[in-house]
Parts: structure tokens; C-alpha cells; sequence
């Protein structure tokens, strides 16, 4: 994980992933805080999020393109 400062968190643009459905199930949210990424539950935005670096975050993009996470 990585620290963001409060101007970063205030500037953030949350979008939903693209894979997430209209139908309001399991859904993230992502945001780019300075040089980290946010990742956050869209169904509660107000519970915080997790600031992954960009290195981390671009290894984890990668791991998933590859299924290592599909259920």
C-alpha cells in the first residue's frame, strides 16, 4: 500500500470497472490518487479504499488479465 495525501483523496474520479453489471451486485470502483491507484466497494464508498503503487497495481492488472483470480 501506498499514502495519499488529502488533496489527492479530494481530486480522486471514481469509475466502475468495466465488468461490473447494472444489476447493483459485486462492483468496484477505481480512482488514480497521484502516482496509486484506488480500488474501493462501489455499494460502500464511504468505508475507505485500498492505495495500491503504481508497480503493484500494474502487476495486479496483469495477474488478473491472466485469470489468476477468476473463481
Amino acid at each position: 500500500m501506498t499514502a495519499v495525501t488529502e488533496h489527492e483523496n479530494s481530486r480522486a474520479v471514481w469509475r466502475k470497472s468495466s465488468r461490473s453489471g447494472s444489476s447493483g451486485g459485486e462492483c468496484v470502483e477505481v480512482a488514480r490518487l497521484g502516482s496509486a491507484r484506488g480500488v474501493r466497494d462501489s455499494k460502500a464508498p464511504k468505508a475507505g479504499y485500498l492505495a495500491i503503487d503504481h508497480g503493484r497495481w500494474v502487476a495486479l492488472l496483469s495477474e488478473i488479465k491472466q485469470g489468476n483470480y477468476d473463481l
